[in-house]
């Protein structure tokens, strides 16, 4: 079990589960979990005006992800899923995200997700701007 809460995190996000999230067992697929943990970190990104996915000349590129269970979730339900910054580097944030049943303080879910910033079209690392981690240490 975690020994995070809700508290640990600095960033909320409402997610509505889906009919088709539920696989042959009758909890959320694992794979979706993943799908959440984009969508938590790509949202509070566009948000913050740090990238448009349609103009930025810097991009993420997930490098490493890894997610523990604690409880299940299934449809219907909304989640809310947290985020904080653990690591800052010079070109790469590691993201930790909680997943919560709404209205509940210990997760069902914990995660990390990596990003590496790179030239969107050298691929090559790029150093994190100064506006970017400054929004970004107002996460850890």
């Amino acid at each position: 079990m975690s020994k995070n809460n809700k508290d640990s995190y600095k960033h909320f996000l409402d997610i509505q589960t889906r009919w088709n999230d539920n696989d042959m067992y009758g909890h959320i697929n694992n794979a979706v979990y993943y799908m959440w943990f984009d969508t938590l970190v790509n949202n509070f990104l566009i948000e913050n005006g740090l990238v448009d996915p349609h103009t930025s000349d810097t991009i993420g590129l997930v490098v490493d992800t890894r997610c523990q269970y604690f409880a299940p979730l299934s449809y219907p339900e909304t989640i809310t899923a947290g985020l904080r910054a653990a690591k800052i580097g010079t070109s790469s944030v590691r993201y930790e995200i909680g997943l919560f049943r709404r209205g509940e303080v210990k997760p069902c879910a914990e995660g990390h997700f990596v990003h590496v910033y790179v030239d969107s079209e050298t691929r090559k690392p790029k150093p994190i701007s100064a506006r970017m981690r400054t929004i970004l240490e107002a996460l850890t």
